[in-house]
């Protein structure tokens, strides 16, 4: 058997080739993990599966002064221009819906209970908000704008302990700037070092945003977010910047279904120099910081797949280069070997068909010996078989006859 041989720098580029392929491989794998843990980014894969929708997320600064009947304007403008655009529903649900949106507002709350009073950092909702953004439920539920009663709120673990020295609280009352409100669920509060930078080194309670308007101190809107048909690139935001009337100056739009694409982490990458760099008064609730923190390190990961992939590519180009400068071949012989292959196939396939019939020639010789030698040995035993003596009898009355 003949040996191959394999020069060491052939090798040591092989392997140099395959890691770094298969490190791009892990880091794609951790990519998509990091993107799939992120679920207030990902309500539009929850809201339609077909990828005809998208998420947008508007945030506002403080003299931006948005309000609530600022964003039920924007609900009704919103119908109109879809209806212009003939993107109508056409799911025959009868709660099927074209679109869902919530927003929110920063503030604090006073609440308290026979057992302690606490002055908490809250944020005051509405719409959908809970749907956008799933927090990990311990006990009970959430509660929505179909609520005809406002009066609930949403508490973490760390604040049911202080209240009531337990967590299976739901449906027990507090007081918020002495009102009673129902307590609708307990979340565990996400912990780490990224999320209490983020904004989430204290405990927040979650209130409607009637509630913070008249019980609380509370900034105006400063987030809003839609999931909403997008038959072409583009439509959902133009449509939610052209019928949200906020001064560009003081608002920021973003595409969440889109931010963590590979091509926007490469684009994030290339503006890494001044990415945290802001003229506008915007204050970001936690969960866009822990967004926008997350981008940071894709941005880093996918170019350090680019680059891991850039690496076996660039290698087996050169070698390709070199060989090519130093090819003893030309076309012509390429070519001729390339017609050779259906000859070569053919001659492979009649060679192993006549292999085969010579076997089952030598086959069937082998067994007509077979045959031939048990005939034999079947003869021979029959002619060493030792002859039986013969007796002969007479009958009384043939002696009488013959006397």
């Amino acid at each position: 058997m003949k040996k191959i041989r394999i020069s060491k720098k052939f090798f040591i580029f092989g392997v140099l080739c395959l890691s770094s392929f298969l490190l791009a491989i892990v880091l794609l794998f951790v990519r998509e993990g990091i993107i799939r843990k992120q679920l207030s980014q990902q309500m539009a894969e929850r809201w339609s599966e077909e990828g005809d929708v998208a998420q947008i997320s508007a945030f506002f600064t403080r003299n931006a002064y948005v309000t609530k009947d600022q964003i039920i304007g924007f609900e009704h403008t919103l119908d109109s221009a879809l209806q212009e655009a003939s993107v109508k529903l056409e799911s025959e649900n009868p709660g099927a819906r074209l679109w869902a949106d919530a927003y929110s507002a920063q503030g604090t709350l006073r609440v308290s209970t026979d057992r302690a009073m606490l002055s908490l950092k809250a944020i005051g909702v509405g719409g959908d908000f809970f749907q956008f953004h799933p927090l990990d439920l311990e006990y009970g539920n959430y509660f929505s704008d179909n609520d005809v009663n406002k009066d609930y709120v949403v508490i973490d673990e760390e604040i049911a302990w202080q209240l009531f020295g337990g967590i299976d609280v739901p449906g027990k009352i507090i007081d918020v700037n002495g009102k009673p409100h129902m307590i609708a669920g307990v979340i565990k509060r996400q912990q780490g070092k990224m999320e209490q930078k983020a904004g989430l080194s204290e405990s927040i309670i979650y209130v409607s945003y009637e509630t913070l308007q008249e019980s609380g101190s509370a900034d105006p809107i400063n987030h809003f977010e839609i999931v909403m048909p997008n038959p072409i690139k583009g439509f959902a935001m133009d449509k939610v910047k052209s019928n949200l009337t906020v001064d560009e100056k003081e608002s920021e739009f973003i595409e969440n279904s889109t931010r963590y694409s590979f091509d926007n982490s490469l684009k994030l990458f290339g503006q890494f120099a001044y990415r945290s760099m802001n003229g506008k008064a915007i204050i970001y609730p936690y969960w866009e910081n822990l967004a926008r923190g997350h981008e940071d390190i894709l941005a880093i990961l996918t170019a350090l797949v680019v680059l891991f992939f850039a690496v076996p590519s660039l290698i087996i180009a050169i070698w390709l280069i070199y060989h090519w400068r130093h090819k003893k071949w030309t076309w012509k012989s390429v070519w001729d070997k390339l017609m050779q292959i259906p000859e070569n196939m053919r001659r492979r396939k009649q060679s192993a068909k006549n292999k085969a019939e010579e076997k089952k020639t030598e086959k069937s010789k082998s067994e007509k010996i077979k045959t031939e030698k048990k005939k034999a040995r079947k003869k021979a035993g029959k002619a060493l078989e030792p002859r039986k003596p013969i007796h002969i009898t007479f009958d009384e009355e043939d002696e009488n006859e013959e006397e």
